[in-house]
């Protein structure tokens, strides 16, 4: 099994598929890391040699900045956000979303289940 970068790839999938499940390598990151790396990005990661991996491993060491140390940089970034006072700190803090999108409705990944509040709901109007 391939570990780069910390992490076990997985051996039945395609090399440019596997390097996914690195936190901080998307899909055009993969492709770039095979093209500098001269790997076909078709081949099964079971099937790579140990000199290809080693090819791999140092690409992503060398270029690009992954799991710990991505994870703690943004961290770092929402921390100093919520320091400062922004307005995306603030809402960082109080989970909810950062990006301007409505709360009235939908947000509810965000927000977390429903908390049903007592007389929320419209009274039909009196004749």
């Amino acid at each position: 099994m391939a570990r780069i970068a910390g992490v076990d790839l997985p051996r039945n999938k395609r090399v440019d598929i596997a390097l996914r499940y690195i936190y901080g390598i998307g899909p055009f990151s993969a492709l770039q890391v095979l093209q500098q790396a001269q790997v076909n990005p078709a081949i099964r990661v079971k099937d790579l040699s140990e000199a290809e991996v080693a090819r791999i491993r140092t690409v992503i060491d060398r270029d690009y900045k992954v799991e710990g140390d991505l994870r703690r940089e943004v961290a770092m970034n929402i921390k100093r956000l919520q320091e400062i006072g922004s307005y995306r700190g603030l809402r960082h803090r109080r989970n909810l979303p950062v990006h301007g999108q409505r709360t009235r409705t939908n947000a509810r990944t965000k927000r977390g289940a429903r908390k049903t509040v007592a007389g929320r709901k419209r009274s039909k109007a009196k004749k």
